[in-house]
């Protein structure tokens, strides 16, 4: 079976690629933007930037704002409708993961209308058509959602997350400016972070990973290692470092899946409204420790891309150890919480088990697990 690789036609990288957006939109011939942001940034600034470089060369947009921290059903079908009643021909989207997912679930709904039922594209979707041509624009360096063909919906009746998973969605064109991530708040610039760890780490461990996918997130978690901790006293090095690390990390994990940090985590979102990054920082270091024993070698190598010395002369069980405390020590370097006291209540515990058992993300994980292991897991951070 061949392996596959899909990743962005283009993307731009550094200081001021933002200026690259509207000689991209020109030259598709583009008239009038979409553009897709959370009402935060709207209000700090952020997609101010964007909107300038609109405003400077008369390029028409319109903004939908509609958008949660984990967007919802409802929040892609408004958007859908305000799409269509815009009369833009192309997508903008700026901010976190929120605005990404949206904006990707109302592009492939405005060229797929028979997917207009938003739960239909749960999973792999038999979509035909590319998504609305979309440019976007991260301004957390985490999610890496610029670079993947995944996106997470919400179903708030049911109290679950789902996943969508379509080479239809990735968008067109990436802008990963340093610039837009600078006004991140330290809590969120941890969370992200953490985020895009977990990302490089399952990534290198799933069960599809093979060698082009190693290489992305080898270098990916060398690379969050060294800039983290910078990024969240907002050093320009530590900007730069994490936005390109987080993208590295998405090259990799979009074309192989991810595994159990990922499925607990999107229970915790559903059910609690926890941040992503932050129940992901939360789970990582307990399940890398469980998913141990079947890595082989590959924690030798996540030891030494976190900048542990002397890995070469420790045992297996010393390396893996190592892996697992590097994680647990940058996480706690970055005002991460050690454990779920705080968020999870014990009697949900199977609810969240099942679900997660049950996430499109469970299967790629290296370590064959069940419902019951799952829950245990979750008890060991109570």
């Amino acid at each position: 079976m061949a392996n596959r690789i899909v990743l962005n036609g283009i993307s731009y990288h550094g200081k001021g690629a933002i200026e690259n957006i509207v000689p991209e939109a020109r030259r598709k011939g583009f008239t009038k933007a979409f553009v897709c942001s959370d009402p935060d940034l709207i209000k700090f600034g952020v997609t101010g930037k964007v909107l300038a470089e609109l405003d400077k060369a008369a390029l028409p947009y319109e903004v939908y704002s509609e958008i949660k921290p984990n967007p919802t059903i409802e929040n892609v079908q408004h958007g859908v409708t305000a799409f269509q009643a815009s009369g833009a021909d192309f997508i903008i989207a700026i901010g976190g993961g929120s605005s990404m997912d949206t904006a990707k679930a109302v592009g492939i709904i405005a060229n797929n209308p028979e997917f207009a039922d938003v739960r239909s594209l749960e999973g792999v979707a038999p979509t035909k058509n590319k998504c609305v041509y979309t440019i976007a624009v991260p301004t957390t360096a985490g999610t890496a959602a610029e670079v993947t063909i995944n996106y997470v919906i919400t179903d708030v009746e049911k109290k679950r997350k789902f996943v969508c998973v379509d080479v239809n969605d990735i968008p067109d064109v990436a802008i990963i400016d340093p610039d837009m991530m600078a006004s991140m708040p330290k809590g969120l610039t941890a969370a992200t972070g953490m985020d895009a760890l977990t990302h490089a780490i399952e990534g290198f461990i799933t069960k599809a990973a093979w060698d082009m996918t190693d290489m992305f997130h080898l270098k990916a978690i060398e690379i969050i290692a060294k800039s983290l901790r910078g990024a969240v006293n907002n050093t320009p090095e530590g900007r730069e470092g994490m936005a390109l690390g987080q993208y590295i990390a998405g090259m990799g994990f979009s074309n192989v899946g991810l595994g159990i940090v990922h499925s607990m985590a999107h229970c915790l979102g559903a059910v609690y409204d926890t941040p992503h990054g932050v129940a992901n920082a939360i789970l990582l270091p307990t399940v890398m420790a469980y998913n141990a024993p079947v890595t082989g070698d590959k924690y030798k190598y996540i030891a030494a891309a976190m900048g542990v010395e002397g890995v070469e002369a420790m045992t297996q069980e010393e390396y893996r150890a190592a892996a697992v405390n590097a994680v647990k020590q940058l996480a706690a370097d970055v005002g991460i919480p050690a454990d779920l006291k705080a968020i999870v209540k014990e009697e949900d515990l199977d609810f969240l088990a099942e679900s997660a058992y049950a996430d499109a993300c469970r299967p790629g994980n290296p370590r064959d697990t069940s419902v019951a292991e799952i829950k245990e897991l979750y008890k060991q951070l109570l």
